[in-house]
């Protein structure tokens, strides 16, 4: 019995030794050679990023390293010899691997949440840059090793958040102070007016910002046709793009432009949603061609540039190529600080 009980904890202990690392080895040089630091926070509750089944094995996802701060900041300086002044902050919040079967699923799809925030410091003051907030769904039908894939698309998303986040647009009155930075969401949220107002302003809103600040812009109007369906945006008597639009509020109600029409807004204790599909949030538009999020402001890659400079795109947050597309419709919440999209499933 002792024979048989310890055979099958050596089987458990096997099983439990496969791992797969996640391989933090891209370039990641500042071209423009502006920064001179690279600071990482590891805010994680739990720092184990779990397990999933692959194959016939339980494979265990990990960094190369267990000092993940010396790690980061030390590829940094490998790979910026030029330095600048400005001292970036890299803040992981979440990075958790795991198995969940959805309610129109027969099979489980093998999922990792990740949520990375990155900020600029001046003096004892943090300016929010962006941040990477989703899930990222690898379909067992076309990925043959989940734990490969995914860990694959965990270390793209460090390297192309970090080289992103080298170029900031920031908004210089709003800050951080130190002592507010584990709970910056919660600090920067307060002025968040959209959500925390009684009643939004009707109008037109050309960016997320100024859809959070409750600025409409008065040189926009909508045209509608027959039925009442919005078919043009108008600025000063001149036809524009719809794309142009993050979203517009009429009677008090919110509608997100998206690449397939006009999604309502609607509002929970967690933000603002809408009720979409990643199919339908990268499919092509309606008048023809992939809309990809923006990349201003030098942001490197249609990867990450959305989750950075997502505010004055009409695709905000819908990062191409990163996991699968699913047709799952589910409650798409739109971040908080920059409008992107968030994906929970």
């Amino acid at each position: 019995m002792k024979k048989l009980f310890f055979f099958f904890m050596l089987s458990s202990l096997c099983v439990a030794q496969k791992k797969e690392i996640i391989q933090l080895k891209d370039n990641i040089k500042d071209r423009k050679g502006l920064t001179r630091s690279l600071t990482f926070i590891d805010n994680r509750p739990d720092k184990n990023i779990g397990a999933i089944h692959d194959k016939k094995d339980i494979v265990e996802l990990t960094f190369a390293n267990d000092d993940l701060k010396g790690f980061i900041e030390n590829w940094f300086k490998e790979d910026n010899k030029t330095l600048g002044n400005n001292d970036i902050v890299l803040m992981l919040e979440e990075l958790k691997i795991y198995e969940e079967k959805d309610s129109n699923r027969t099979f489980p799809y093998v999922k990792v949440r990740i949520k990375l925030s990155s900020f600029i410091k001046r003096n004892d003051k943090y300016y929010f840059i962006g941040r990477y907030n989703n899930v990222i769904v690898s379909n067992p039908n076309i990925t043959v090793h989940p734990s490969i894939f995914l860990a694959g698309e965990i270390a793209e998303i460090f390297a192309q958040f970090i080289k992103a986040s080298y170029y900031p647009n920031i908004t210089p009155g709003y800050f951080i102070p130190e002592s507010e930075i584990n709970r910056y969401e919660e600090y920067l949220n307060k002025g968040y007016k959209a959500f925390n107002n009684e009643a939004l302003k009707d109008g037109v809103y050309t960016s997320f910002q100024k859809f959070h600040n409750q600025e409409p812009d008065p040189d926009y109007s909508l045209k509608k046709n027959k039925k009442g369906k919005v078919v043009q945006l108008i600025y000063n008597d001149l036809e524009a793009s719809l794309y142009k639009m993050y979203c517009y509020v009429e009677n008090g109600k919110a509608y997100k432009t998206t690449p397939v029409g006009f999604d309502e807004m609607n509002k929970d204790a967690k933000g603002f949603y809408i009720y979409s599909s990643r199919t339908n949030l990268f499919a092509a538009s309606q008048t023809g061609g992939l809309f990809v999020g923006a990349v201003a402001g030098g942001l490197v890659g249609a990867l990450i540039g959305a989750a950075i400079d997502s505010s004055s795109d009409a695709n905000a947050g819908a990062v191409q190529g990163v996991g699968f597309r699913s047709t799952m419709e589910s409650n798409v919440y739109l971040d908080s600080l920059t409008g992107g999209y968030v994906f929970e499933k």
